[in-house]
């Protein structure tokens, strides 16, 4: 129909902790979701799934975002910007890219702070 209904899943170390809302019938879903989280001091990445919702049979994946720690660590103010997504099936071709904030607040117990903003 040229359309998804797409909504996004944030994984720690492959353990899902955040679902966004589904945004029916569009290519340029806006959330402007903001998420905090508790963040154990051994993770070694966070991963946004964005999916497409599918009544009649299972979700499809879309793409996928990762940054590591490193990453993280690289921007100690946060990151803030478009990130491309990539295939998480090597079999399907990707195209698009999601608007995000994630930044690690406060010592000693740290926190993960995500906005999931926007994709096209």
């Amino acid at each position: 129909t040229g359309s998804s209904d797409p909504y996004c899943i944030v994984k720690i170390d492959d353990e899902a902790i955040i679902r966004t809302a589904t945004v029916w019938k569009t290519l340029s879903p806006f959330w402007g979701e903001e998420y905090e989280v508790h963040l154990q001091p051994t993770f070694h990445s966070i991963s946004i799934y964005v999916m497409d919702e599918d009544a009649l049979s299972r979700d499809d994946v879309i793409g996928k975002v990762c940054i590591t720690r490193d990453m993280l660590e690289e921007h100690p103010k946060g990151y803030s910007g478009w990130m491309s997504l990539s295939e998480v099936d090597p079999n399907e071709e990707v195209q698009g890219e999601i608007h995000l904030q994630v930044e690690v607040v406060g010592s000693p117990g740290r926190r993960l702070r995500c906005a999931v903003l926007e994709a096209r």
